[in-house]
């Protein structure tokens, strides 16, 4: 029996009651005849009254004989010293009551009214039924825009044309479902989007409803999820219901790793988990659903690999597309969709921004051209200039300038050394990036200086002598304070740490180490988008003697690569002194600056 027919049987009951508390009321109202108080009196003095019923404010009885047909009587009761007074007066009397019977009534049915049409409009605001839905919380959660309020296109998409030329099928089918199958073929039911966090899925998967102009009903896969059991399962059931009375429309679940993990990932000992329950019942529905009258399911997540394998299968998201991080004419294409909003000067050169900016996301150059807004905004600027954007830059790979941050002289030097040996160190060597800038101006949460450097092409290989300069380049900083100072300082604490982590990587992934072979040790290897897998890479625990080996093999590259930073930089001993006393009199370098100051650098004997 479902919660419409519960409800349906509490109010026929609840009009039972009601009309059989009016018909008692009606039914005394009818036999017991309302008499004065000194009639009452009368009577009993003469022997006419047979039993009575005393209360607190009313007296009842019988009547020996009938009076006109009844056979019960009550009075109200009367003070009884007043009731001796008027005795002796010869005069009638009588108490009025203190509420009638429509008060009794009121009183009675009022407060169940009142209730009974509080929650009736409660169960018609959240849901209605009983049950899970009587409280709303089993309906769906997905925000439903329909076709006039999806303005995007695949026009406000860019650097993503091979995903849209995927998706352009859909686009397709979802306007003539029934004329894109004439040879046979059928649409795919589900399409996941897999990238890293910023990279347009979501952007995409609306582009795709703006395009089709059908309705785009979209939810995140944490929504479905609650501590009551079957809540899940309840709203899956009650979304697909809806699509199906809209159709054709899309289905976009956003972090679908959320209600997709891979069953038994959990840690829940039972079958009675409700992240499973939820995540059956969406199979069950994917199955049930005929691709043919046009619902597409759009699905986005950047953890694919702990997705469970039954989602992934044949007939439920038949297509995966990729959607990685932009490359330079991606990124150009990006910019060119994002400085239309702001008042750009005619000098800046979006392709040159977009050779700075290897490796940031859609999002994080949407977040870089309102940075530079904000920039000449703060300088009454009439347009943003190429300055404002190399400022948004550092602002966002470095953070926010502390220049409140006083450091004592001592300090400054040796920042400003430090600074100038990751300068130097990549000015001399090849295989290494651009020098960008360099600055003693605090930045961040701890950084008491900075050495900007930014690829100007997109890299996806690196060898192992391209590995050893870059170690080689973070040394350099440490190495140049013993260089000069003849001592060592805590400000190299992270230069250490991503050197060691591209040594031990070197030794324990890339199988880079002659002594270790061409093994990978490495447990936590990032999967494809990455992300370290939290199941790990599969792999034995290397043995105690293999890890002494790791340690020792990690330990020569570092070294090696201090050695090397030192012999760079006693090599350009003149160059290193100039760079950084022009530092520590202007505090930031640039390009420029820094090519006129180092002039033709020296190589170190081998």
């Amino acid at each position: 029996m479902n919660g419409k027919s519960n409800a349906a049987l509490i109010y026929f009951a609840v009009a039972i009651f009601a009309a059989l508390f009016f018909q008692g009321l009606l039914n005394d109202a009818q036999v017991a005849e309302q008499i004065p108080y000194s009639q009452f009196e009368q009577a009993l003095a003469d022997g006419g009254v047979a039993d009575l019923v005393i209360g607190a404010e009313d007296i009842s009885g019988a009547w020996v004989t009938p009076h006109d047909g009844r056979t019960r009587f009550i009075t109200q009761r009367v003070d009884p010293a007043l009731a001796d007074a008027l005795r002796g007066a010869g005069a009638t009397y009588a108490a009025a009551p203190s509420h009638t019977w429509l008060t009794a009534i009121l009183s009675w049915t009022l407060p169940a009214l009142m209730f009974f049409g509080l929650w009736f409009l409660v169960m018609r605001r959240m849901g209605g039924g009983g049950g899970i839905s009587a409280l709303g919380v089993g309906r769906s959660k997905a925000k439903i825009y329909v076709e006039t309020e999806m303005k995007v296109t695949f026009a406000d998409v860019a650097g993503v044309d091979e995903a849209k030329e995927e998706l352009r099928e859909l686009v397709e089918f979802l306007k003539n479902p029934a004329g894109h199958g004439g040879l046979g073929a059928r649409a795919p039911k589900g399409v996941l989007l897999l990238g890293p966090p910023g990279t347009g899925k979501t952007l995409l998967a609306r582009a795709v409803a703006g395009e089709a102009g059908v309705p785009f009903f979209s939810i995140s896969g944490s929504e479905f999820v609650e501590m009551f059991v079957g809540v899940g399962a309840a709203r899956v059931r009650d979304l697909f219901d809806q699509v199906r009375k809209r159709a054709p429309a899309i289905i976009f679940i956003d972090e679908l790793d959320a209600l997709g993990r891979a069953r038994g990932m959990a840690g829940m000992v039972g079958g009675n988990d409700e992240r499973e329950q939820t995540l059956n019942q969406l199979l069950s529905e994917i199955d049930g659903f005929d691709s043919s009258v046009g619902v597409v399911l759009l699905a986005a997540t950047n953890r694919p690999e702990i997705l469970d394998p039954a989602l992934l299968r044949a007939g439920r998201f038949d297509r995966q597309v990729l959607i990685d991080r932009p490359d330079k004419a991606g990124r150009a294409a990006i910019l060119a969709v994002h400085v239309k909003k702001i008042s750009l000067a005619r000098a800046v050169s979006i392709e040159e921004i977009a050779a700075l900016t290897t490796g940031f996301t859609g999002a994080d150059l949407a977040n870089l051209v309102n940075e530079a807004a904000l920039m000449a905004t703060r300088r009454n600027a009439d347009a943003v200039e190429a300055a404002d954007f190399t400022s948004a830059i550092e602002r966002i790979v470095a953070g926010l300038e502390k220049r409140k941050r006083l450091m004592n002289p001592r300090e400054r030097e040796i920042v400003a050394v430090h600074e100038t040996g990751h300068a130097l160190a990549a000015l001399a060597l090849s295989g290494t990036e651009r020098v960008h800038k360099i600055s003693i101006i605090p930045r961040g949460v701890g950084a008491l200086g900075y050495t900007i450097q930014r690829p100007t092409e997109d890299r996806y290989l690196m060898t192992r002598q391209e590995l050893e300069t870059k170690i080689v380049v973070l040394m350099a900083g440490r190495a140049a304070e013993h260089l000069v100072f003849g001592h060592l300082s805590t400000g190299a604490a992270d230069d250490l740490a991503k050197a060691t982590d591209i040594a031990r990587s070197m030794a324990t992934r890339y199988g880079m180490d002659a002594g270790l072979g061409h093994v990978a040790y490495d447990r936590d290897a990032p999967n494809l988008l990455g992300v370290p897998d939290a199941q790990g890479a599969g792999h034995a625990r290397p043995s105690d003697a293999t890890v002494q080996r790791i340690d020792a093999a990690v330990s020569a590259t570092l070294d090696a690569a201090f050695a090397r930073a030192r012999a760079v930089l006693d090599a350009n001993r003149g160059a290193l002194t100039a760079i950084s006393d022009a530092l520590l009199r202007k505090e930031t370098l640039d390009e420029a600056e820094l090519g006129a100051l180092a002039g033709d650098l020296a190589q170190p004997v081998a």
